[in-house]
């Protein structure tokens, strides 16, 4: 049976894409708004991504343990009504004039701090509700749309950012998060509460941190996801200021830019599972690490006309990097880790993958402002190739596919 044929993996899908969409517009408007509307300086704006994943570093591992505890819908639907409302209040800000840059990045930390419980439920809810052999077609389902969100969100937020304003614009995406909800509560499969036995936090957490620890292929996945996050993040941190001053593109030619860019995520969604069944889904793993450094040290010489060319093409690379790194890395981590302990695992990968986040974006507002977005953006890509080498140099080179030990 095709994964698509679970009826409530399908809901799951739909709520996931229906919100990915949504997301697409608040990556993009939100860190507009802070520079346009606002006047906010580069290192102002990256504070805008420090604050959304600082919860990650604070509360991941904590929030795993909860997980365990906690039947999983129910947190994933009150994330989803709690980040509408709080991304709501953007545009009714902006309606009566009082929307200031605390608002924005309070804002961004709330909807951060769901996000943490979102996204670790949702990683340790996908096994609930398919085999572990379907494990890699639904997280390359779940990735496609992730790549599809990519491709349609960044035009469709530019085309709706310059018809309605920034902070209009953002009310669609608070709408996608309450769909996202409706479609969540449809679900039918049980979702068992789990042992409700007496529970200390700190030993869930030290179990979760010692399987983690023990298993060199998971360590190494972890860690690479974790170096190579904080260098993206530094990328990510200036790269729309960078487009918006320095080359000089409008919100719907930046939307466009990162549509034609992001078909690279699309056409590895759709074709992830087929690589690992033709090389290994460890060959695919590593050697969607060394592609997608090699993608990032074009984004540098973007420029104005046939320079634009140079982000193009990177950004079809590195997105497709990217999709393959996910797929295989979260179906191994998912079949790697007890039920029991699923969630304390997914907060520990989550947590040093996010959790790189809010420094790597520090780094980037403070080199953008001491050397420049140009040379900020090379040391990103130096960066992220290099962490490259964490998998390479690890257990996962010398397989061919990653089983669980």
């Amino acid at each position: 049976m095709r994964v698509l044929e679970n009826r409530d993996f399908r809901r799951l899908w739909l709520a996931d894409l229906v919100s990915q969409l949504g997301s697409r517009i608040d990556v993009l408007a939100v860190p507009l708004l802070a520079a346009t509307a606002l006047g906010a300086p580069v290192f102002e704006v990256s504070l805008l991504r420090t604050a959304e994943t600082l919860p990650y570093l604070v509360l991941g591992l904590q929030v795993g343990a909860w997980c365990d505890r906690m039947r999983h819908r129910p947190v994933l639907i009150a994330a989803d009504v709690g980040r509408a409302v709080l991304i709501g209040s953007i545009p009714v800000a902006a309606l009566f004039g009082v929307l200031g840059l605390a608002h924005l990045l309070a804002v961004v930390f709330g909807v951060g701090l769901l996000g943490v419980f979102f996204d670790i439920a949702h990683q340790t809810y996908v096994p609930r509700l398919v085999p572990r052999e379907q494990l890699p077609e639904a997280n390359a389902r779940l990735q496609t749309n992730l790549s599809m969100a990519a491709v349609a969100g960044p035009s469709l937020a530019g085309l709706i950012i310059q018809a309605l304003g920034t902070a209009a614009a953002l009310a669609v995406d608070a709408v996608s998060y309450l769909c996202s909800a409706l479609w969540l509560r449809r679900i039918e499969t049980p979702d068992a509460r789990p042992d409700p036995g007496e529970r200390r936090l700190l030993r869930e957490i030290a179990d979760g941190l010692r399987l983690v620890r023990g298993d060199r292929v998971l360590l190494a996945v972890s860690v690479h996801g974790a170096v190579s996050s904080f260098f993206q993040s530094v990328h990510l941190a200036i790269v729309i200021v960078f487009l918006a001053r320095d080359v000089g593109l409008s919100p719907w030619a930046i939307g466009l830019l990162g549509t034609s860019t992001l078909t690279g995520a699309l056409t590895a969604g759709l074709i992830a599972r087929r690589i690992g069944d033709r090389i290994g889904g460890a060959r695919a793993l590593w050697g969607a690490a060394v592609l997608y450094g090699l993608a990032y040290q074009l984004y540098p010489f973007t420029g104005r006309g046939w320079a634009l060319a140079c982000y193009v093409v990177a950004g079809f690379f590195a997105s497709f990097g990217v999709i393959v790194l996910n797929v295989f890395g979260m179906s191994f981590q998912q079949s790697a880790a007890p039920p029991e302990l699923l969630g304390r695992v997914n907060s520990i990968t989550h947590t040093l993958v996010f959790g790189a986040i809010p420094l790597g974006s520090l780094a980037g507002g403070a080199l953008a402002s001491a050397f420049g977005m140009r040379v900020t953006l090379h040391i990103a890509a130096a960066g992220v190739l290099a962490s490259a080498a964490i998998l390479v140099c690890s257990p996962v080179r010398k397989l061919r596919d990653l089983v669980p030990g």
